[in-house]
């Protein structure tokens, strides 16, 4: 299998790329999914819309920035790629940073519990993370050591593992997992609890 390249459309001159697209996608969906869920812990939608709306572009930019510090030999000689959001390069992990302490900030401005939005958000962030882990296939990042397995991707001529598509496999059973204990959780904080380990060795 063979990435047929990061860009999806052109318009008049506009590259729109895969990785862009997958990513939205994935934050509209799990947008969706959340709104739909947020009655059952007394949430309203707006709340969660409003939670949204603050955790995007932080989380985008915490994953640039995270991504540009464990990269920092190469932009350190190239100042200005920094700022190149569009070539890749984003961390999840600094997203979830940023967009916890912006959904924290947003929490307690709104007074309501940041353990149940945690709860209700983490299923839907799992998903959005296995939809948008594709976006490295398109890109040609994030795969491992050469193989003979007839699910490799083929990079620059060689057979390689395609761990993007391991950790969106395991992303996805993490968000069927956590979903299926959503309405039945023994505590707050037991969905973002089991995220957290679920999650963490990756």
């Amino acid at each position: 299998m063979t990435s047929p390249g990061p860009i999806a459309i052109s318009i008049a001159g506009f590259d729109i790329r895969w990785y862009g697209i997958l990513i939205a996608s994935g934050a509209l969906l799990a947008l969706y999914i959340s709104c739909k869920r947020a009655p059952i812990y007394g949430l309203a939608s707006e709340d969660v819309l409003d939670i949204a709306l603050g955790i995007l572009p932080l989380g985008i930019l915490g994953a640039r920035i995270y991504y540009v510090i464990f990269n920092w030999t190469y932009y350190s000689d190239s100042p200005s790629e920094i700022f190149d959001i569009r070539g890749g390069g984003l961390a999840i992990h600094g997203g979830l940073i940023f967009g916890f302490i912006a959904a924290y900030a947003i929490c307690k401005y709104k007074k309501i519990s940041f353990i149940d939005v945690a709860d209700l958000i983490l299923p839907s962030v799992a998903l959005a993370q296995a939809i948008g882990r594709w976006g490295n296939f398109f890109n040609n990042e994030a795969y491992g050591t050469e193989t003979t397995l007839p699910w490799a991707i083929i990079i620059d001529g060689k057979s390689v593992h395609p761990t993007f598509l391991y950790e969106s496999i395991w992303c996805f059973i993490i968000f069927i997992i956590l979903s299926s204990i959503f309405k039945h959780r023994k505590f707050p904080g037991q969905v973002a609890c089991l995220y957290g380990l679920l999650y963490a060795p990756e």
